[in-house]
């Protein structure tokens, strides 16, 4: 079975910030669980070339354009399915802002940083701001 991500349904199983992670106010709606960026206000990442967001922390809530809602570096995520477990997670490209994917993006200009690796078939555990690409 190939790697998917929902895109919501997801759930967080660890914060790896203890009992008060940080909070940011966003700058459009985003599901628990999302991989943010900062450009003009936090966002979905995307690994697209033109239009990359670096994927900088997870949000730990569902939440709506103007609110503020908890996030974490390296949180453990749950509610995927497909992994293989020990490989290489990704912010996704295309229009699947804020999800991720075990597929390394391939296009020139595309961000193709390491953001996680899978425990398991439907857990990940995330690692931002490591900055490793996938050459590294």
């Amino acid at each position: 079975m190939a790697f998917s991500d929902p895109g919501k349904g997801r759930n967080v199983l660890d914060s790896g910030r203890g009992t008060e992670p940080g909070k940011v106010t966003l700058a459009e709606g985003c599901k628990c669980g999302d991989v943010l960026g900062y450009s003009s206000g936090w966002k979905r990442a995307l690994a697209t070339t033109g239009s990359v967001i670096q994927g900088r922390l997870v949000a730990l809530t569902d939440g709506d354009n103007g609110q503020e809602v908890p996030v974490s570096p390296n949180p453990v995520v749950g509610g995927y399915s497909g992994a293989t477990a020990g490989g290489y997670i990704y912010v996704d490209e295309g229009s699947n802002n804020g999800q991720v994917t075990q597929t390394a993006p391939t296009t020139s200009g595309d961000a193709d940083t390491i953001v996680g690796i899978a425990l398991s078939a439907t857990e990940v555990l995330f690692f931002l701001n490591s900055r490793a690409d996938s050459t590294a």
